[in-house]
């Protein structure tokens, strides 16, 4: 009878110590398809507003409740950028998202282990340091460019502006990516016979003062994919606008607050590939290393109305109006 009893106590035991097994089983388990991502913004505009909500949305679609973000905006402050990646890294995030070109570089500074995807960057190489860039980092970084086809944009502004002379090329000299975007359309842009001509600022505070010497100098400006140009897109216009000079702006952001046309990608669409790649990562074990960067899937030609109207510009019958 004891002997019963006993027997009886051990499989008792047995079974409470198994399921408390399969309990601690089953808690990590979930705890394993739930997703902290980070989110470190440079600015707050529309492009790249629209770029973390289609990043943000991506993930839910897929995740549903399962993913989580810790969404930072460091208000055009670099050294915030960095401050918030490493909130980051001592956080443990699961996954980095860096949203513009600074944010980009503050998240590399700050981790090799954790993924990091970068959107709204236009030229991986340039601001990650890597020469002869192929089109993957073979770090632990991955992402989205923003970049449109710089040849086309060139050719936009000889389309729409064929009798002129001297081209301003305007942008943020604390920008890489724009410098890049600068040398490369210079090149396209003297190949059509225009001179050009360089106008950069070191901050916000410069804007107006390098826009109206821009102005004065130049027949028609361009602008690349600048976040601090995008910040300052009101001062801008306030002086070219009265001025007459016409604005080429690399995205529809810039454009719609003070350009005529541009090559326009969907920032949108942009992020929520970035979030795609976020999913293959995160569930799929994708390796950032190894992943190609990935572009927009495509361009449309669009103007401001409003603008053009004020200076009196007749777009091509191709071309679409900026919606408000």
């Amino acid at each position: 009878m004891k002997k019963k009893v006993l027997a009886i106590l051990i499989c008792s035991v047995m079974t409470l110590t198994l399921a408390s097994c399969g309990g601690a089983e089953s808690e990590d388990s979930s705890s394993a398809d739930s997703y902290n991502v980070g989110i470190v913004q440079l600015v707050q505009h529309v492009a790249l507003d629209s770029a973390t909500q289609g990043f943000k949305d991506a993930l839910t679609d897929k995740l549903g409740d399962k993913v989580t973000f810790d969404e930072q905006n460091a208000s055009g402050d670099i050294p915030t950028c960095s401050i918030i990646c490493n909130q980051f890294v001592s956080s443990n995030v699961d996954l980095i998202m860096a949203n513009a070109t600074p944010a980009l570089q503050s998240a590399q500074a700050a981790t090799n282990e954790i993924p990091v995807l970068g959107t709204s960057v236009t030229d991986y190489g340039t601001a990650l340091g890597i020469d002869d860039f192929s089109g993957t980092t073979g770090t632990n970084i991955s992402g989205t460019s923003d970049l449109a086809p710089l040849d086309e944009q060139a050719a936009m502004l000889q389309e729409l502006f064929p009798d002129a002379s001297d081209v301003g090329i305007l942008y943020c000299s604390a920008e890489p990516n724009s410098k890049y975007q600068y040398e490369v359309v210079k090149g396209h842009l003297e190949d059509m016979g225009y001179t050009v001509k360089e106008y950069t600022f070191s901050d916000s505070n410069d804007v107006q003062a390098v826009t109206k010497l821009a102005a004065s100098d130049c027949d028609v400006i361009y602008l690349p994919t600048d976040n601090t140009v995008a910040s300052n897109s009101e001062i801008i216009k306030n002086v070219c606008v009265p001025a007459g000079v016409p604005i080429i702006a690399g995205e529809e952001g810039i454009c719609k607050g003070c350009g005529v046309a541009t090559l326009s990608i969907s920032y949108y669409d942009l992020g929520y590939a970035t979030g795609e790649m976020a999913y293959e990562i995160l569930v799929n074990g994708a390796d950032p290393a190894t992943m190609e960067i990935e572009f927009a899937p495509k361009f449309t030609k669009k103007y401001n109305a409003e603008i053009c109207d004020i200076l009196g510009i007749t777009i091509p019958d191709d071309y679409i109006a900026i919606e408000d």
